[in-house]
This record gives C-alpha cells, structure tokens and sequence, in this order.
C-alpha cells in the first residue's frame, strides 16, 4: 500500500467515520478508554449474540490516528466472532509494535504500518483495540458471574 492511499485510508475514516455514535441501549457492552498524553477519549460499544459481534459503534474526541482507527477496526469486527475478533487484535498489535504479523487479516488497518516510526502515535492507534479488549474482558467477567 502506498503513503498515498494510506493517507486517503486515515483521511476519509477520520472525517466520515463509519459506526460513529452510539445507541447506549442495554444490550450493549460499553467501554472507555482515553489517552492521558492528550485527547484522545473514546467509548465504544458493541452488541454481541451467540459469541459474535453483531453491532459496533463508537463517539467521543479523539486525533485523526484514533478516530481513523476506531472506524476501520469496528467495520472489520461486525460479523466476527469472538476468536476472529481476538485474532485480529492480535495481528493488529504485532503491526504497530513491528512483530510478525498476517497482513491478509488487516486489509485497511495496513495503514498503521509505518505508525512505529512515530512512537508517540502508536498508543493512538491502539486506542479502539484497548477499549474493544476491555469490552471482551468485562463480558468474560460477566459470563463468570453467571
């Protein structure tokens, strides 16, 4: 992929996200997350049934970097499973942090793959994977209480 369309790719998810606001109804699992070396905030929700995700949407204040991100990486989850989901993750994570990774898996989120050569923005780029991870650890915790 070339800076060009990497730049067209963060560009257009930052200024028409997909999934942006939430519907806050109780069916969803709702997470924060923010980034305390600036502004970015977000919430994330997402509505899961039979171990898949089925809606994913998102609201707050956040750089080109996290909102970008954000709308990509929820695009990607709606339909997968919870495993596929995790996977992703995974393959994500190892992108920014310059480990092997799948990148048939990313497509889009390919984007962030020269996002290590500014450290600072990694933790941006994060952002949507760390709150979706809270959101799948609070429905483990959940499913336990059960």
């Amino acid at each position: 992929m070339d800076s060009e369309l990497k730049r067209e790719i963060i560009v257009d998810n930052y200024q028409n996200p997909y999934h942006k606001g939430l519907k806050n109804q109780p069916d969803y699992i709702k997470a924060n997350t923010n980034n305390e070396s600036c502004i970015d905030n977000i919430d994330i929700e997402l509505k899961i049934e039979d171990g898949k995700i089925i809606d994913a949407n998102f609201d707050g204040e956040a750089c080109a970097i996290s909102t970008s991100a954000t709308s990509i990486f929820l695009r990607k989850i709606i339909g997968k499973t919870i495993e596929e989901v995790k996977e992703l993750i995974n393959n994500y994570e190892n992108l920014i942090n310059e480990k092997d990774y799948d990148e048939n898996k990313l497509g889009e989120l390919m984007a962030y793959d020269t996002i290590y050569l500014q450290p600072n923005r990694k933790t941006c780029a994060l952002l949507p994977v760390n709150t979706i991870e809270k959101i799948l650890l609070q429905m483990e915790e959940e499913k336990n209480w059960k």
